[in-house]
């Protein structure tokens, strides 16, 4: 590891411009292209576009869907996008490892291009018999040929007669729209099934974009300020690969200084040097990187001389910046935050500090509620399927009222319209809710609302965790199932303790739904003595205190 890494406490660099989908920041612009994507992929065949500026993250959102690709989906990845049609054909029939005619004889003269087509029609038919998909993935395509799009268009048309057997991705820059925007095109542009221009990111996003990058190298907290964020912002206009240039270059200013965390004047000295001045007079500025460079080789052969055979046992430095927590359901918000009467009733503010806490996504938040450990989640799908995976269910409310969140009593994420007139909802994590505030964690860390407030800007969406029994879900009068009859009166012991279990054989008898119908209508619950969500949510909520809640005191 680099003397420079181990000054910040990194394990790898934090900022480099190489498509690594494991340092993908999912913004909300990256989350609604990935439910693109998958809308795209649902559909029958067709073409899906990913379209953005240079440096706005295509490649490594492509990236990042392609390893989360599922196993039924075959995957031919083309980056080169200035081929000739035959060499195309042939890199999509290598990558999906379809074997052409070993002697070209046996083809009776047949052009390359149709031998290529035949074998990959032939090779998809199969696939398509046994239940698999075929993805054909084009980087750059902003360079494909009208020959080439043409090409592409006519491989769309392999079908069998109810279904469509390829889906093609372009991705490229906008110039592709105005390619395919032209006439002769319009049969390729009206065979778009879905379509998403990946944009910048904003302010806000650019803030926890470094924090993330900077928590996935290693780091414990952060090391660019606020103020150095508004200047990031400024001069990179959001761009992800600008940013990423500008902060490592500033890393490497700040380390040949001995200083722990970046000041502001270093990254407008970087980006300077990276972007170009248009506001420059004269010629008299230093020539920072250069600068910057010899002081850093300096420190590292001063080091080196100085402790030679002992680099690899120092430890590592200290990082000197303030304690950043990760947000807690149970952590009290200062007094300084509660929210006065006039407060503005949208979401729109982070706690007052000098330092940026690490990003922590409110799919993320609500996981690790529920001791589960979570990696980056794009969409409500893979949250899904990744609670299911941990013996939890995710369930989705999309017009709730505050007394549902109460009766649920779990937390959950919810969706608040932003104080700025974006027409973009923004998630946030509900930690708790009392009598007369509601808590939220973001990656600001967290803010409580009045519930008039919360009122105001919430959309009614609210998705929460609950945790099945291992034996059933749900359970019915007259269903013989010996373990969830079991479980249904431990639970039942639990919660009144002079209740006497009832020896039925593990059958879901008259006696103890009975008991049911008492416990539900206690609980003001549905008194029907079926055992289902709601019920089993109240049980485990009394029964269970490791169970997480929402409500922090008695309503």
């Amino acid at each position: 590891m680099s003397i420079y890494l181990q000054h910040f406490g990194l394990k790898r660099e934090p900022f480099s411009i190489v498509p690594d989908p494991g340092f993908l920041y999912p913004s909300n612009h990256h989350r609604q292209a990935v439910a693109h994507l998958k809308y795209g992929l649902d559909r029958e065949g067709g073409f899906i576009l990913l379209t953005g500026e240079v440096g706005t993250g295509k490649t490594t959102l492509t990236r990042t869907i392609l390893k989360r690709m599922p196993a039924h989906i075959r995957v031919a990845y083309v980056l080169n996008s200035k081929l000739n049609v035959t060499d195309l054909l042939a890199s999509i029939c290598d990558e999906l490892a379809i074997e052409l005619p070993s002697d070209l004889a046996e083809t009776r003269g047949l052009s390359f291009s149709k031998i290529c087509i035949d074998a990959l029609n032939k090779d998809l038919l199969k696939a398509h018999a046994e239940g698999k998909k075929t993805l054909i993935v084009i980087e750059e395509a902003q360079n494909l040929s009208p020959d080439i799009l043409e090409t592409l268009r006519l491989l769309s048309n392999l079908e069998t007669n109810t279904h469509k057997l390829l889906h093609i991705l372009l991705v490229g820059q906008p110039e592709l729209l105005d390619t395919l925007a032209q006439k002769e095109l319009r049969q390729l542009n009206q065979r778009v099934v879905s379509r998403f221009h990946l944009l910048p990111l904003d302010k806000d996003d650019v803030a926890n974009y470094v924090n993330h990058r900077l928590h996935r190298a290693g780091a414990k907290g952060a090391l660019f300020d606020r103020a150095c964020i508004a200047v990031l912002f400024r001069l990179t206009g959001g761009v992800p690969r600008l940013i990423n240039l500008v902060c490592q270059h500033s890393l490497l200013a700040t380390y040949s200084t001995g200083a722990k965390t970046v000041s502001p004047t270093l990254v407008k000295e970087a980006a300077v040097e990276i972007l170009g001045s248009r506001n420059a007079t004269n010629d008299s500025n230093k020539p920072f990187v250069i600068l910057t460079t010899l002081l850093v080789l300096s420190a590292v052969l001063m080091i080196g001389f100085g402790q030679q055979g002992d680099i690899g046992k120092q430890p590592l430095a200290a990082v000197d910046l303030l304690a950043t927590e990760e947000p807690s359901a149970n952590k009290k918000p200062s007094a300084s935050k509660k929210p006065s009467a006039d407060s503005k009733p949208l979401v729109d503010s982070k706690p007052a500090a000098t330092a940026l806490p690490l990003v922590v996504s409110p799919f993320t938040g609500l996981f690790k509620l529920w001791s589960v450990d979570a990696s980056e989640i794009y969409s409500e799908e893979t949250f899904s399927a990744q609670a299911i995976d941990n013996r939890l269910r995710a369930e989705k409310l999309s017009s709730a009222q505050l007394n549902d969140l109460e009766k649920i009593n779990r937390p959950g994420v919810v969706w608040i319209k932003p104080a700025s007139g974006n027409s973009t909802l923004k998630g946030y994590m509900l930690a708790g809710l009392d009598s007369a505030s509601v808590f939220l964690n973001d990656a600001g860390g967290q803010i409580m609302l009045s519930r008039q407030q919360f009122l105001e800007s919430w959309s009614r969406s609210y998705l929460y965790l609950w945790q099945p029994p291992k034996s059933f879900n749900v359970l019915q009068v007259g269903d013989r199932n010996p373990q969830a009859v079991s479980w249904l009166q431990d639970q039942l012991a639990i919660v009144d303790q002079r209740s006497e279990r009832i020896i039925t054989g593990g059958r879901y008898t008259a006696a103890i739904a009975e008991k049911v119908v008492n416990f539900q209508a206690q609980q003001g619950l549905k008194a029907d003595g079926v055992v289902g969500r709601e019920t089993i949510i109240r049980l485990n909520q009394l029964a269970n205190p490791q169970i997480p809640r929402l409500i922090r005191e008695r309503l």
